[in-house]
């Protein structure tokens, strides 16, 4: 990857509604807009096992096993969930789902209803943690989140692949895993990535889907990131969530001019947002329900 030095000017907005950087000039070492190291304080981030009830119903009742049966690697059973997902759901942005229940979710699909991208990153962050990868919803948000009137945003998930010990962004609304090379990448690394132009920028799909029109399109949101701690099922929480703000930039409350942002802790830290999961003894213990 072609490494440049950033910093973060958080001047106006553009007319497209992306915040404007400044490559700083004579300087050749990387830098991202958000500090490396740990919070002093980690967040409790939360995932249920696989073999909790919820999840292994979810798992059988979709024949998850079988759809990742012939995969060898975690990218790959990535690959073959997101696909599963493109494929049960039918996107309208412009149609709001009430319940936040994967399975409420599919049952919907199944009679013909249309869902928005929030859909596609909860289902799909529910079967990779049926299958033992854990997984999060993630939510992207332009610049402009605040004061933009709609489109601000976009959903989909990320998932912890352990035989590669990093966090990779699925997105099924698309069929789409970013890729630098032969590496996968998280969100964060994908914003860097566009932000430098990188030539053996590509994605990893199961369909049709076009590079470059999915980067120039996702690319607005690629400014704040958040998720949500609790990732247990079947457990009532109240879904805390943690958002990845960039140094020098507003810590936004507001999401398309009228609805709150509650239940939210801010960090500028990429190195807390994308720490390893903990709280999955079960997945070092083996207990996958999966050959891995």
């Amino acid at each position: 990857m072609h490494r440049k030095t950033f910093t973060l000017f958080f001047l106006a907005l553009s007319l497209s509604g992306r915040a404007v950087w400044a490559q700083q000039a004579g300087k050749e070492e990387a830098s991202f807009p958000y500090l490396a190291t740990l919070d002093p304080v980690p967040y409790p981030f939360q995932y249920s096992s696989p073999k909790c009830d919820y999840l292994t119903r979810f798992r059988e009742m979709y024949g998850l096993d079988q759809i990742i049966a012939k995969e060898t690697t975690d990218l790959g059973r990535a690959r073959a969930l997101c696909q599963w997902v493109h494929f049960r759901l039918d996107h309208d942005g412009h149609k709001q789902f009430q319940s936040q229940d994967p399975f409420a979710i599919l049952k919907a699909a199944m009679l013909g209803q249309q869902v928005q991208c929030v859909e596609f990153g909860l289902v799909l962050a529910a079967a990779f943690n049926a299958v033992g990868i854990p997984a999060r919803p993630l939510y992207l948000k332009a610049a402009n989140v605040q004061t933009k009137a709609s489109a601000a945003g976009h959903a989909l998930a990320e998932a912890w692949l352990p035989d590669l010990g990093k966090w990779v962004m699925v997105d099924s609304q698309a069929d789409i895993i970013p890729m630098l090379g032969d590496k996968p990448l998280n969100a964060v690394e994908l914003q860097q990535a566009l932000l430098a132009d990188a030539p053996n920028l590509t994605v990893l799909t199961s369909t049709d889907a076009k590079p470059k029109s999915y980067f120039k399109w996702v690319q607005q949101y690629l400014f704040y990131f958040d998720t949500v701690m609790d990732n247990r099922y079947g457990v009532k929480s109240a879904r805390t969530g943690l958002m990845l703000v960039p140094l020098g930039a507003h810590k936004p409350v507001v999401f398309q001019r009228t609805e709150a942002i509650h239940n939210i802790r801010y960090t500028h830290s990429v190195a807390t947002f994308y720490a390893a999961p903990t709280g999955t003894d079960w997945l070092a213990a083996g207990e996958e329900p999966t050959a891995r």
